[in-house]
């Protein structure tokens, strides 16, 4: 039995300066990483300063040269491009390279589908990539049909091209379909948890951040955590012990990202509105990434766009052990601002009482005596809000709590 090693793609990196040098060259890292996760070796760069990307080639002619020669001097095996390419741009580069082009797009979305482990995951990515696919299809089918015939446009040519374009729409409607099935069932998840009275609070954060690392410690879920990039997408949900009377639902959401792609945030909208319906928003950063608040402006954009903005938001800066000279640091946006560590365990405590606050901010504080017939409310109580004490006396059931307003009038 022979063992075959995989190979290793060499590939260069290609950005576009319009007028910020400092933030291509930061984009260009994250990039670098990017091709790192997807099991790429970058063997250099090349940055261009212009108004636009280049309606045909993305960068100019004079660059286009270099980049040739860039290629043959280090026997890269493609390019990756920092922005979406449309199709036009990506057949003339292809041609012009004679090599492998891949856009950003593309390279998250086959992170994405080499980190897909559960059925929900698998259906949204294969939506994006098919997504992604059918653009660029109906790019080539224009092209194709402005050449008005002649050698090589005539029968199965522009046949394959049509089937192509169906059997895409096809298999796109199925995965909707199947997507809207597994929605029914987020939605349902949600409505119980509604029901229950149980609060719920999303960890959101750019990707990397360490979201999956705090849930673990904080619940002990057992999610797997990685320095790359992307490295959990599926969402996962337990319970957090606030104190001995108070608990929370604690959900893991996917990481963002700048540029994130249109496709991805379409088919990705159920698993990232986890956020949108949460009660409360942990918005977990890297304190050691020199890149921190610009990373943190992504994730408040992002929030916007899912409409999941108006939440009370506890910002968790974490990685301090990672740090020569901690700081206390603060996100003015945030009701809480916390400095952490998932690793030793800084903070935590911190986390949990400040969680409590905000849930006691919609909480009633109650001292009752209830006859021993009504010990039925206390089994509410128990359920519904936070049970602080219970002591059996001869006159009833005296009991100290807080509990939702909603839940009061029943009391």
């Amino acid at each position: 039995m022979h063992e075959t090693e995989r190979i290793e793609e060499k590939v260069i990196l290609v950005g576009l300066d319009t007028g910020n040098q400092e933030m291509a060259e930061r984009s260009l890292d994250e990039l670098a990483e990017l091709a790192k996760t997807a099991g790429a070796r970058v063997a250099g760069r090349l940055i261009q300063a212009r108004d636009c990307a280049h309606p045909a080639t993305y960068i100019g002619k004079g660059k286009l040269a270099e980049l040739k020669d860039l290629i043959w001097e280090t026997e890269a095996d493609g390019i990756v491009c920092d922005d979406e390419l449309t199709s036009a741009q990506l057949g003339a580069l292809e041609a012009e390279l004679s090599c492998k082009v891949i856009d950003r797009t593309l390279l998250i979305l086959d992170i994405f589908a080499a980190h897909a482990v559960s059925g929900e995951g698998k259906i949204q990515v294969e939506l994006a990539q098919l997504r992604y696919r059918a653009s660029r299809l109906t790019g080539l089918g224009r092209s194709l049909s402005r050449l008005g015939g002649g050698i090589g446009t005539r029968g199965p040519g522009e046949k394959k091209l049509e089937m192509d374009r169906r059997l895409i729409r096809e298999r796109i409607s199925r995965l909707r379909k199947d997507l809207k099935n597994v929605e029914k069932h987020r939605e349902l998840l949600r409505s119980q948890r509604m029901q229950s009275g149980m609060k719920t609070a999303a960890l959101v954060g750019y990707t990397s951040a360490g979201k999956s690392s705090i849930e673990n410690a904080l619940t002990g879920a057992g999610i797997p955590e990685d320095a790359k990039l992307f490295s959990t997408l599926d969402t996962t949900t337990r319970v957090l012990e606030l104190d001995n009377s108070q608990e929370i639902l604690l959900t893991d959401t996917v990481g963002f990202i700048r540029k994130l792609p249109h496709h991805l945030v379409e088919a990705f909208r159920s698993t990232m509105e986890e956020a949108k319906y949460a009660d409360i928003i942990i918005h977990v950063t890297d304190a050691s990434n020199p890149q921190m608040e610009e990373q943190m402006h992504i994730v408040y954009e992002t929030l916007r766009r899912l409409g999941a903005e108006d939440r009370p938001v506890v910002t968790l800066f974490n990685k301090q052990d990672l740090l020569d000279h901690p700081v206390r640091q603060r996100d003015f946006q945030a009701d809480y601002s916390i400095p952490v560590s998932a690793k030793t365990g800084q903070g935590l405590e911190e986390l949990k009482a400040a969680l409590l606050e905000i849930l006691r901010r919609d909480q009633i504080y109650i001292e009752r005596l209830y006859d021993y017939s009504e010990a039925g409310k206390i089994r509410l109580i128990r359920n519904h809000g936070q049970l602080i004490s219970e002591e059996y006396a001869a006159a009833g059931i005296e009991v100290k709590a807080y509990v939702p307003k909603e839940v009061y009038g029943k009391l």
